[in-house]
């Protein structure tokens, strides 16, 4: 599944789309007809039952959830029994493993331009037969100082891990067995190696459990910039991978690494399936104050017994004419 419509230039259609793989090329052709979209999409995944395909958009915040027929094609939107509370600037959906709830991540925005700042939250759903009833909004306090990015569940454990992209930090919910979230993370974590040390437009990035459940990883990015020598340079700020090490009896995270990131802002990066890889990529070229320029890159490390990450090399990237925005790994059959 995927969608696309830009970065929302007028005009621009907002599509779902089915791809299936074509078995003579490897490659991905259309599979049935796309579906339209309300508006630019940020973000979508397939439920537990592989039924539904989710959709989270951030301007303005919203979800939506369309069928998948038995044949892998995209269906209609499923008719909502009322308008989900989708908070502001959603970034990502996910059902919980039971498939019980579905919980919309909205980051909300920092204070900019004279405008306060917008709170975050988690937007917890009741999910059935497609449909969302509101349920809970779980953020400490009234969500300022709270901006969530996304989430990853523990693969056995009741475990919410959660990149809190404004404030750096990794929070820790625990799933109740009806699939709400506590109220209350029970672990808060810097994400930065040196958190005494941020530089403006400092965000945490993407995060994704191991598949083994004993290691959690979270990209720190950075794009910000700063005057030198009547130049644009990038202010120095972190873009790297953190590695968290599980507690496997309290789901307790601790940092144990930070590898460079060899890029600017890495945005994404995955997992793959049998956990010996990681790939990130970043955002965007970008000079340096030594007068170097610092690549757009696909960057591959390998990723040890113990979780952590060893750098194997850099594949470079042309982005003159877009950003490198989405990345992922997937297993074909």
């Amino acid at each position: 599944m995927s969608s696309n419509g830009g970065p929302g230039v007028a005009g621009d259609k907002h599509l779902a789309s089915a791809f299936r793989v074509d078995p003579a090329s490897g490659g991905l052709t259309p599979h049935g007809e796309p579906q339209a979209l309300p508006s630019r999409p940020i973000h979508t995944s397939v439920d537990k039952s592989g039924e539904y395909l989710l959709t989270a958009y951030n301007d303005p915040s919203n979800v939506t959830v369309h069928r998948i027929k038995s044949d892998g094609t995209l269906g209609e939107a499923v008719g909502q029994p009322g308008k989900p509370d989708a908070g502001i600037y959603g970034h990502q959906v996910r059902t919980t493993p039971g498939n019980q709830t579905a919980i919309l991540v909205s980051r909300g925005n920092n204070a900019a331009g004279g405008k306060a700042e917008d709170p975050g939250a988690l937007k917890l759903y009741a999910f059935k037969d497609g449909a969302l009833t509101n349920l809970a909004s779980v953020a400490p306090g009234n969500g300022l100082g709270f901006g969530p990015r996304h989430l990853d569940f523990h693969p056995t454990q009741p475990w919410v891990f959660v990149s809190i992209e404004r404030q750096n930090k990794l929070y820790v919910y625990q799933l109740q067995p009806d699939g709400a979230l506590a109220r209350d993370p029970t672990f808060i974590k810097d994400t930065l190696a040196d958190p005494a040390n941020e530089k403006p437009a400092q965000g945490a990035g993407p995060i994704h459990v191991h598949p083994n459940g004993r290691f959690v990883y979270v990209t720190n990015r950075n794009q910000g910039e700063v005057d030198a020598d009547g130049k644009k340079v990038f202010n120095g700020g972190e873009n790297n991978v953190a590695v968290f090490a599980i507690d496997e009896k309290t789901g307790e995270p601790k940092l144990i690494q930070t590898i460079e990131g060899h890029g600017i802002h890495l945005r994404t990066f995955g997992i793959d399936p049998s956990g010996k890889l990681l790939v990130a990529t970043s955002i965007r070229p970008m000079p340096l104050r030594d007068g170097k320029t610092l690549t757009t890159g696909i960057m591959v490390y390998r990723i040890g017994g113990d979780g952590r990450l060893e750098f194997v090399r850099k594949y470079d990237v042309d982005t003159a004419k877009g950003q490198q925005f989405w990345s992922g790994m997937v297993t074909l059959g």
